[in-house]
């Protein structure tokens, strides 16, 4: 425990980036209050019910917290632009409006490494959500996350039912260092006392090496005692799907919103969660930073055995 506990106030808590970091600060002994439309039910949490639209209202029930920060975890479920600007901007600034309101000293931002390259809504709306906690006076800590266990993960039931793993092109056009959320959750609890993390963006992955999808494909076969079986798809199959779809959502607007959630999926396809070297052109695995001890195949044999629960996010690739 600590000797001093923060009083942290928490958004997004009933994610799972979120329950994570709500369980890594209980677990470090400072007094967490998470504030949200639904309560996570995280022992040893407090729960305050609050909406995210009015930031005068968020700020009345920050105030009497008096917190010595505000950490959001505040993400939009399908990536797609209304959902994005919504969540990733609006409601993020509402939140850091209410944090500077309640004289809250230290904002903690939940963002995403893929925020380097960005072409798609969520991506541009991070940015401008990055750039308005820098701009705000704040202590700030910007912390970019590299994969998710989950979005990794949802191919395991198509192999127990015996058919291959799918994966883009000869599976090793893209790679990653995967990060848990407890172990997100307990990086993000470290820039509250650690001051190399503060007034810094901070990119973030799991244990290394770096992971393709072929390795996480073969991964799954061997922990599943199954025989390797692939089937390789070309990414244009998805550049052309989302192209279609934008075409034909100028006369049947839902299929608009499915464009987008096609252009989300080639992204991931072709574009890797590692630090973008922008001098030599390419990712970086070895400059990617590694926090953490659980590792994707960790996860994997978890599922395997029922010691774990598959939560995807609605723009989960696989």
């Amino acid at each position: 425990m600590l000797a001093s506990p923060q009083k942290v106030a928490l958004f997004g808590a009933t994610g799972t980036a979120g329950r994570g970091t709500a369980t890594a600060l209980r677990d470090a002994g400072h007094q967490v209050t998470a504030l949200g439309r639904r309560d996570p039910q995280i022992a040893g949490v407090r729960f305050v019910p609050s909406g995210l639209d009015d930031s005068a209202a968020l700020a009345a029930a920050l105030a009497p917290m008096h917190p010595d920060a505000v950490i959001s975890c505040l993400a939009s479920r399908s990536g797609a632009p209304a959902d994005a600007w919504a969540i990733d901007h609006a409601a993020t600034l509402r939140v850091l409006q209410a944090a500077k309101s309640a004289g809250a000293p230290h904002f903690i931002l939940l963002s995403a490494i893929c925020v380097q390259k960005p072409r798609l809504a969520f991506q541009h709306a991070k940015l401008a959500a990055e750039a308005a906690l820098i701009a705000s006076g704040l202590t700030y800590s910007i912390v970019r996350p590299t994969a998710f266990f989950k979005s990794l993960s949802g191919q395991i039931d198509r192999l127990r039912a015996g058919k291959p793993y799918l994966m883009f092109g000869d599976g090793a056009l893209t790679a990653c260092k995967p990060i848990s959320d407890m172990d997100l959750g307990r990086f993000i609890t470290t820039c509250l006392n650690d001051p190399t993390r503060q007034n810094a963006i901070l990119p973030i992955g799991g244990p290394g090496p770096a992971l393709s999808p072929r390795d996480m494909g073969a991964a799954l076969f061997d922990i599943l005692g199954l025989e390797p079986k692939y089937r390789a798809v070309s990414p244009r199959v998805i550049s052309t799907i989302a192209a279609t779809l934008a075409l034909s959502g100028k006369i049947i607007p839902p299929l608009a919103a499915k464009a987008d959630l096609a252009r989300i999926g080639h992204y991931y396809a072709t574009e890797s969660m590692l630090c973008w070297n922008a001098d030599q052109g390419r990712y970086d695995a070895d400059a990617t930073p590694e926090y953490g001890t659980e590792t994707l195949f960790d996860f994997y044999r978890a599922l395997a055995t029922g010691d774990a629960k598959l939560e995807r996010g609605d723009h989960a690739v696989f």
